[in-house]
């Protein structure tokens, strides 16, 4: 046997030892501690999607009136969510990637889309109270989608948003507060107290709505160009 073919053996064998022994190596690693599985709460357990769509978000910035302008809150997928057992609808959005939420707010009975100057696939409206950032504050939001299809599939379910809140949502609808009337006068005292603060929060919101409309005159599209 000549010495290549001794060493081409050599080499053949060493490689199918190194290949049975890296078919046989099975190493077993158990973990130090055991974790329990943690359940993750969205507080979106108890509601229903009425929409979700995807959407480019922006707030009037108005903290500098001589430099007032539109400011892009984040992309992300866009949702109405119906709670339920109280009906109330609520906007939620949430940017992509980080999933941080740039929009949390309910939607009432006289909130009012407005087509924003400049783009067909717009809505500028007005928010009393969003809960995106960590304190409560009032807003004025530009939602924009990619097609005009998706625009006006917004602006209907948005409608229908605000329908079922008026009709079914208790904070709204007279004929099931007038149905709480045998109740306790405690809870009928509180009850009050609620609707009171909602007619201060419409009479508040409605003030808004020239604002809202002086605003959409604002050329949402302008934002992208910066």
């Amino acid at each position: 046997m000549s010495e290549i073919q001794s060493l081409d053996k050599s080499l053949e064998t060493e490689r199918k030892e190194s290949e049975s022994s890296d078919t046989e190596y099975d190493p077993q690693f158990k973990p130090i501690i055991s974790l329990p599985e943690v359940e993750v709460s969205t507080n979106e357990e108890n509601e229903s999607e009425l929409l979700k769509i995807r959407a480019k978000l922006y707030r009037y910035d108005s903290s500098e009136p001589s430099s007032a302008e539109w400011k892009e809150r984040g992309t992300g997928e866009l949702k109405l969510l119906r709670h339920n057992e109280t009906h109330s609808v609520r906007v939620v959005m949430r940017r992509d990637k980080t999933l941080k939420v740039c929009a949390n707010h309910f939607i009432t009975p006289w909130m009012e889309l407005k087509p924003s100057k400049g783009s067909d696939k717009a809505f500028v409206y007005t928010v009393m109270v969003d809960f995106a950032d960590e304190k409560p504050k009032s807003e004025c939001l530009a939602i924009k989608f990619g097609t005009v299809d998706n625009a006006n599939l917004f602006k209907e379910k948005f409608e229908e948003a605000k329908k079922i809140v008026s009709t079914e949502c208790e904070l709204y609808n007279d004929q099931n507060n007038k149905e709480n009337e045998d109740e306790s006068e405690e809870h009928n005292s509180s009850l009050e107290n609620s609707v009171d603060e909602s007619k201060n929060d419409e009479s508040d919101e409605k003030e808004c709505v020239d604002l809202t409309k002086k605003i959409s005159e604002l050329d949402v599209a302008k934002a992208d160009e910066k």
